[in-house]
């Protein structure tokens, strides 16, 4: 194995046999790199360039402008903020001609073909510097087509956002584009004053001069007599001697007011009012309900705060990025007869039924939004792990690292720890309604992008499962409903072969008709807790049979141990045994092992299976205790993920009691331990050696020259605390039972 630091610096050396000492520091490693940042806040105009359902920017100009004369010229603009280099692939599809250019340099011209074909779609390769980085895209209109389709490759999973350009839009989210152009111009300073150039840009910041003339609430939603909305902003009271503050101003119609939640002021009738109110020191929510009055001019009221004859400020309830000037959030129109819960009117995390619609916050500006988007690892790709935070994220390495700190949080009985695991979880599932709402309005979500575009096991089954995982220890209301979506999905809704077996339809892309080892924790951990939740055992029930099916498809006998792929595009598995597919198959055999009653009528075959597996697996363990990358290819590097997922199976069978002859798996699994600790893990808790994400090949090659290990990749931190909790629960129960013949099966 590649030697990733020096004995002094490995875990082992600093701790030795301490587990409780090395999870300590796993966990708390993890935790004080990922900090719990919520999503970011800007304006985002649905007027602008919304995206589809790959999470392409729709750049359709003939769409938006259907009269441009032929050969005309629009531009499109955005920023692309990079916390450290990383390479990212984007798609162009073309409508017209198209020239692409990152940070002022030509990276794409279009050719006839990319023009006139309609499927064409071109992948290229960017360099994303720290800082700013600049888009340009120069679209002709012809009689083929204006515009193209611009965003990232796997777009659900790489997340490209982009950022309004110009100081006047600064903060804002999404492009800017022209209206056309006879003529060609050059890439003005996109950091620089848009008011500094004479192209026309698009969407429009500001209100016309007909609708300047009107008061806030008319000109955002209209003149509406009956229907009401509300309005949200913070009231910062500087005063510190306990004096009232006196709230005054004018209002077309009946007016409520409460602050912190409490009612304060009831207006009834239109005109000026004035009324004093308690308020504490420093930061409180204000919150008013004003209602359209037909009779009453047009619909508004203003609000100012005082006290003891001093002016007080009124501010955005939610930091917005792009927002500077506004004090005020807006929600509505709501009929006559809806009356959203109060408490829900001072949170973001909520859509409102306005009647047979729903609506978020909104600003006063045209067709302006507050919008959520997960920034905390921008353009986040599976090569690059460093420095940026994966709070607040839904994916399925996130997944495994949730469950072991869940786990590690337990063990170790530490609620800091397991609680920043349920909330990691929270903060996605809370705003669950709302991702949803989002992509209805946007085409694509900002937020929870792989639960929302649900396709594939990898977007629900790891997340999901360590979500169940949680629900013990939160309750969180909102887990129960996206459960419910998940199971349906799995049990209802996913492909599958003949016989029933999961598979990966995936048409006209690389994985196309092909079986994945993968998929097996991909689901069957999810199938389990929800069944143990929810009462549910038609899922422990499939759970069960499809270890059974992948072993017909997958297994190779000689080994005894799996294949990573079948593809039935060729009607073959690929016979390369790469050590995480591997890992994932026992990983998640043990779970519902664990979980199936002992009379279950497939139960005798699974411990047999778990028994052939391991045999397979502990054969090939080498005398560093790890496993190779391809297990049965000692060519290929020794690699830290499998290693922990075979050292947690062992420990589990031999705690559980599932092996006929355990004194092997207990050497085993010490042996795997011991060789991450002192290889793979160093004193500070960063974990080497583990493999990136995979695709899938025919030959070993591919997983042991183009799948590279990833420092404090979240394919391998998790499943780390997984296997030292584990074995650690081992070595306790040996102790106790003070036993060298099978083990007494406990939970």
């Amino acid at each position: 194995m590649t030697t990733y630091f020096s004995e002094p610096q490995s875990m082992y050396y600093r701790f030795g046999e301490d587990q409780d000492q090395v999870l300590k520091v796993l966990a708390e490693r993890y935790i004080g790199a990922n900090a719990q940042a919520d999503f970011v806040y800007r304006v985002f105009q649905k007027s602008g360039i919304l995206q589809n359902e790959k999470g392409l920017y729709d750049l359709n100009l003939g769409k938006r402008f259907p009269d441009a004369p032929k050969d005309h010229i629009s531009y499109a603009a955005a920023l692309v903020w990079g916390d450290e280099d990383r390479n990212l692939d984007v798609l162009v599809r073309c409508y017209g001609p198209v020239r692409f250019y990152f940070n002022e340099q030509m990276v794409y011209r279009s050719t006839v073909m990319d023009e006139i074909s309609p499927d064409a779609t071109v992948k290229l390769s960017i360099d994303i510097k720290p800082g700013w980085n600049t888009i340009w895209l120069e679209m002709k209109n012809t009689p083929a087509g204006f515009g193209c389709q611009f965003g990232s490759d796997e777009g659900k999973v790489r997340i490209l956002n982009v950022f309004a350009p110009f100081q006047e839009r600064q903060g804002q989210a999404g492009w800017v584009f022209s209206q056309p152009n006879r003529t060609a111009s050059k890439q003005p300073d996109l950091l620089g004053k848009e008011a500094d150039y004479s192209l026309k840009w698009l969407p429009e910041t500001g209100w016309s001069d007909e609708d300047e003339t009107k008061p806030a609430l008319e000109r955002i939603y209209g003149h509406l007599p009956g229907r009401h909305a509300y309005a949200w902003t913070h009231l910062n009271n500087t005063d510190s001697t306990g004096s009232p503050v006196r709230l005054s101003g004018q209002s077309s119609g009946s007016l409520s007011i409460w602050i912190s939640g409490k009612p304060v002021a009831q207006v009834k009738e239109a005109g000026p009012f004035e009324v004093d109110v308690p308020a504490s020191f420093g930061r409180s929510d204000l919150l008013v309900r004003s209602e359209c009055n037909d009779t009453a001019g047009p619909w508004h009221f203003n609000l100012n705060a005082t006290v003891s004859g001093k002016p007080l400020s009124l501010e955005l309830p939610q930091r917005v990025h792009g927002a500077n000037g506004e004090s005020w959030l807006y929600v509505g129109p709501f009929e006559s007869e809806v009356e959203p819960d109060l408490g829900d009117l001072t949170r973001t995390d909520r859509v409102y039924q306005t009647g047979l619609e729903q609506t978020y916050w909104r600003l006063d500006r045209p067709d302006a939004w507050i919008r959520p988007y997960y920034e905390n690892a921008m353009l986040s790709n599976k090569w690059t792990v460093g420095s940026v935070t994966n709070y607040g994220r839904w994916d399925y390495p996130l997944g495994v690292t949730v469950y072991g700190l869940l786990r590690t949080g337990r063990y170790l009985q530490r609620p800091d720890i397991t609680r920043y695991a349920a909330e990691h979880v929270q903060a996605c599932t809370q705003m669950y309604e709302y991702s949803l709402w989002d992509r209805e309005q946007y085409g694509f979500p900002a937020v929870n992008q792989q639960l929302v575009m649900l396709k594939m096991l990898d977007n629900c089954g790891s997340f999901g499962s360590a979500m169940m995982e949680a629900y013990s220890d939160c309750h969180e209301p909102t887990f129960l409903p996206i459960a419910e979506r998940i199971a349906d999905f799995m049990l209802s809704r996913l492909e599958r072969q003949e016989d029933g077996a999961f598979y990966r339809t995936c048409v006209g892309e690389y994985a196309e008709n092909t079986m994945w080892a993968d998929d097996l924790y991909m689901s069957t951990p999810f199938l389990v807790r929800y069944a143990r939740v929810t009462g549910n055992s038609s899922a422990l029930d499939e759970a069960a049979r499809q270890f059974l099916l992948y072993r017909k498809y997958l297994f190779i006998p000689e080994f005894k141990i799996m294949s990573h792929v079948y593809d039935f595009k060729y009607g073959q598995a690929t016979q390369i045994p790469w050590g995480r597919g591997n890992g994932w198959t026992l990983f998640s055999l043990t779970e519902v092992l664990e979980a199936l009653p002992a009379e279950h009528p497939e139960r005798p075959a699974l411990i047999d299976f778990f028994n052939e597996l391991c045999e397979g697996y502990a054969a090939l363990q080498e005398e560093s205790g790890l496993w190779h990358q391809v297990l049965n290819d000692p060519k290929t590097y020794e690699e830290a993920s499998c290693t922990a997922m075979f050292a947690y199976g062992f420990a589990r069978g031999v705690r559980f009691g599932w092996f006929k002859d355990p004194e092997v798996y207990v050497t085993a699994a010490e042996r795997a331990w011991k060789g991450l600790i002192c290889k793979a893990i160093d004193r500070q808790g960063n974990v080497h050696g583990v493999c990136s994400g995979s695709r899938y090949a025919f030959t070993a090659e591919y997983y042991d020259q183009d799948l590279r290990t990833v420092t404090n990749d979240n394919h391998g931190i998790g499943i780390m605390m997984l296997a030292g909790t584990e074995v650690a629960k081992m070595k306790k129960h040996l102790a106790e039972h003070r036993v060298s013949s099978p083990a007494v099966s406990h939970s």
